[in-house]
């Protein structure tokens, strides 16, 4: 028997009772292949390219036999340029992809490249967003470049959500409502990640990608299993409210108007906003309104709380929500919130070190950047080496901990919002300081690197 490996992050990760709704992809898995493949599977939450790499990875290469499949299945976490312990950019990430495929190929076994599943977002048109930031296409390029077999999970799952819609899709999710799921009473909004149903349709789908991928062993899929596919999805509670509008004209109302805890009004947002609130205990349904239409409703849970966003992504503009409650009694009065949503988001200035000038071996960094913005990430050579957080004012500052090398370095600055990010600015720093090579710097070479802070002598040209 050989073994099937899969190796990447959250959504392929098998799950214990106590984490439904949530369901891995690769816990169903083994029930669409023949008995010829036993499925191991090394999915791993928050898990990227780099961390497994360094981490795990030689593990399952001390068990590895000729003949056996790694499924290489990253791309999902790596585009977190808010976070420095996921990201990568994208020489970073190709970099570890041709190292994965180096390192499994040496021990006899065949490597599989996996795109990404697409995220439960549609557009305003009906399409599915593309929210994977280039990602899937990188590994689409490796697989070519390379002759390595892959399974393009983002184009068959960007096709499942296609055909399913934005009124079935989010079943197919670990997305419910307040006092849907024990497990999550206040309700969950995650468009990442499926439930078991959602979990075991995606399983039959990187089956039937194995059977069609060129390179892999023959006789893997089970293709009797294959050809029944899962029980469709039903309509969302939201997209079946019968006449809602009445509710918002009813001249009757009772007890207290929604209130809108997310997004703060006047607030500006990305189009994936989710909406959150109370309103008062005993209401049973909170229906939303834009303009006087209809856009969607949630359950709420027994406490009074709410959450709710919408299946299509929000467009660039001024937006005014409105929310009434349902209740046994009647509906609610009226609750509201403003909001802006923004597309692009608008690079970073760069005030300090000014533009070519010379600066010290510890440069401040600082500048401006859009008001609602989180972070400014800043980057040298596609690599994130520092995160400066936003304040108030729209203002950002941080220090390097560690010297710079004295010379010129080119630098990038990234404006983060939301899952948004900008264009970078491109920035020079010059670093004065005793260079690389130099006498002061080599004479101490009988001592390991000091520790700052350190008050060793001699001074050997570092800060």
């Amino acid at each position: 028997m050989s073994k099937f490996c899969i190796i990447g992050n959250s959504v392929a990760a098998s799950r214990k009772a106590e984490e439904r709704p949530l369901a891995g992809w690769g816990e169903f898995l083994g029930d669409f292949l023949t008995p010829y493949f036993e499925v191991r599977n090394y999915a791993r939450d928050a898990m990227t390219a780099r961390a497994y790499y360094t981490d795990r990875f030689i593990s399952l290469l001390n068990l590895l036999s000729p003949g056996d499949v790694v499924a290489i299945d990253f791309g999902g976490v790596e585009q977190r340029i808010d976070n420095p312990v996921r990201y990568h950019g994208y020489r970073e990430f190709r970099e570890f992809l041709y190292l994965y495929l180096a390192a499994v190929q040496q021990e006899g076994a065949i490597p599989l490249l996996m795109t990404p599943v697409a995220r439960c977002v549609f557009e305003p048109d009906g399409s599915v967003a593309d929210t994977r930031d280039g990602y899937p296409q990188l590994i689409r390029e490796v697989a070519a470049e390379t002759g390595t077999p892959l399974v393009d999970l983002n184009q068959l799952t960007t096709g499942m959500l296609q055909e399913l819609g934005p009124q079935r899709a989010r079943q197919f999710y670990r997305w419910v409502d307040a006092g849907e799921h024990p497990h999550h009473p206040d309700g969950l909004i995650d468009a990442s990640h499926f439930n078991e149903a959602g979990a075991r349709e995606v399983a039959r789908l990187v089956a039937i990608g194995l059977d069609n991928a060129v390179g892999l062993p023959f006789g893997m899929v089970d293709r009797a299993a294959v050809s029944v596919p899962s029980a469709y999805p039903p309509f969302s509670s939201e997209f079946t409210v019968e006449a809602p509008e009445y509710a918002l004209h009813s001249e009757a109302r009772v007890g207290s108007a929604p209130v809108f805890a997310g997004p703060r009004n006047g607030q500006v947002v990305s189009g994936l906003q989710k909406f959150s609130g109370t309103v008062d205990p005993g209401t049973s349904y909170i229906l939303f309104f834009e303009r006087g239409a209809y856009v969607g409703g949630a359950h709420v849970g027994a406490g009074g709380k709410w959450i709710w966003r919408r299946a299509f992504r929000w467009a660039a503009g001024e937006w005014s929500v409105h929310a009434v409650g349902l209740t046994e009694h009647g509906v609610s009065p009226v609750g509201g919130v403003d909001f802006t949503v923004v597309e692009t988001v608008e690079p970073p200035v760069v005030l300090g070190p000014r533009e070519g000038k010379l600066s010290g071996p510890r440069p401040r960094f600082s500048g401006t950047a859009m008001r609602g913005a989180s972070h400014v990430a800043i980057m040298e050579n596609e690599r994130l080496i520092a995160s400066a957080p936003v304040q108030e004012d729209g203002t950002w500052k941080v220090a390097h901990a560690h010297d710079w090398k004295p010379g010129t370095h080119l630098l990038e600055f990234v404006t983060v919002f939301s899952a948004l990010h900008s264009a970078p600015t491109r920035h020079t720093l010059r670093v004065h300081g005793i260079p690389e090579g130099n006498w002061i710097r080599e004479s101490t070479t009988s001592r390991e690197p000091c520790a700052d802070p350190c008050e060793h002598l001699p001074f050997a040209g570092r800060w």
